[in-house]
């Protein structure tokens, strides 16, 4: 059970496309142990479920609406995660919903779950 860094967004989106930034900085700027897995997801839903079943530790980078000043980092933990994205600012935020609400179905859901949310300041 590997660790999964996943960021995910849309890169036509201005703003929006702060997770896939993220992942862009982290592969260039760094190298990670063969235990975690940096994963672009882009703006894949149920497409990302066989990536993020059964891991013991997913970090998901994306933007987020929390009503604070742009660049403002949220971070979530465990079932935080999922009540976030009732407030939807892209359709691969449902999409992500969706692959969240199937692990937990299949008893794949990761142990522990962190969101890093980046306010944006332009979608």
């Amino acid at each position: 059970m590997k660790t999964l860094v996943l960021g995910i967004g849309n890169l036509l989106l201005s703003d929006e496309a702060v997770g896939v930034r993220i992942i862009e900085t982290l592969e260039r700027q760094y190298a990670f142990s063969p235990e975690i897995d940096i994963v672009d997801g882009g703006t894949a839903g149920m497409e990302l479920l066989e990536t993020m079943a059964k891991r013991e530790h997913m970090i998901v980078a994306d933007a987020v609406l929390t009503d604070c000043a742009p660049g403002t980092v949220t971070v979530l933990r465990d079932n935080g995660v999922p009540a976030l994205f009732t407030r939807k600012i892209s359709p691969h935020q449902l999409g992500l919903a969706d692959v969240l609400m199937a692990l937990q179905l299949t008893d794949e859901f990761p142990r522990r779950l962190m969101l890093v949310g980046v306010e944006p300041q332009s979608l």
